[in-house]
């Protein structure tokens, strides 16, 4: 599991490269912090050595529903996870930050659907308003600061690559990627720098795992490790 001396310098090195501030992120946490009960690890204890998709939210993620379906284990990012269960693929783990589609993450929890909520400094309101519809005992709360209470720092900055960073976390023995998009050209300058620095992000989990993640592939030599 990734500790938080290890993952402080790079969380540091994103505040600055998107001029975030680190009491944002403080204040949200501490919102999260009031609002859950410590998760049991043991809800998501068939994830360690199991084959994890990790999926994201891109407009390619219907064409790759098999990269789903042939894995152990689901883990959907945001809107993935309604796209899954349209297709009628579970979803093990949703990962979200509350902004698109709390509905569909309140459902899963009450479905007994573990759900992890992150807070950030520019989600406070929403973990105000959507938190206390949640069934807590299926909410694992994240964050990207340091964690206090019931709050937990995985790694990962996005809803993508902070799931693949849970489900290495629990032990999965294998990632798999689906639904991922880092050259969408619509997006905006602030988000296109989030995707870039998912990208980094997956680059130093790979190494960190002695693996190497499809969903890169082609990339890496433009990629950086994150310092």
């Amino acid at each position: 599991m990734m500790r938080y001396d290890t993952w402080r310098p790079v969380y540091e090195s994103i505040l600055d490269s998107l001029g975030y501030e680190a009491d944002g992120d403080e204040r949200a946490r501490d919102e999260l912090a009031v609002r859950c009960e410590p998760f049991d690890h043991r809800t998501l204890a068939h994830v360690r050595g199991a084959t994890v998709a990790i999926c994201g939210g891109a407009d390619s993620l219907g064409d790759e529903l098999a990269v789903a379906r042939r894995a152990d284990v689901v883990v959907a990012a945001s809107v993935a996870a309604d796209t899954l269960r349209e297709a009628r693929v579970g979803v093990d783990l949703m990962v979200t930050d509350l902004d698109k589609n709390p509905d569909t993450a309140r459902y899963l929890t009450r479905e007994s659907v573990p759900v992890a909520a992150h807070a950030h400094g520019d989600n406070i309101d929403l973990v105000r308003r959507e938190l206390p519809g949640f069934d807590d005992a299926f909410v694992l709360p994240t964050v990207q600061c340091a964690p206090t209470g019931p709050t937990e720092n995985f790694g990962g900055f996005t809803d993508g690559d902070r799931a693949a960073f849970i489900a290495d976390a629990f032990g999965a023995e294998e990632l798999r990627f689906a639904g991922w998009e880092f050259d969408d050209p619509t997006v905006s300058p602030e988000k296109r720098q989030k995707l870039d620095w998912a990208a980094r992000l997956l680059y130093w989990l790979e190494q960190r795992r002695d693996e190497q993640f499809d969903v890169l592939d082609g990339r890496r030599a433009d990629v950086t490790l994150p310092s």
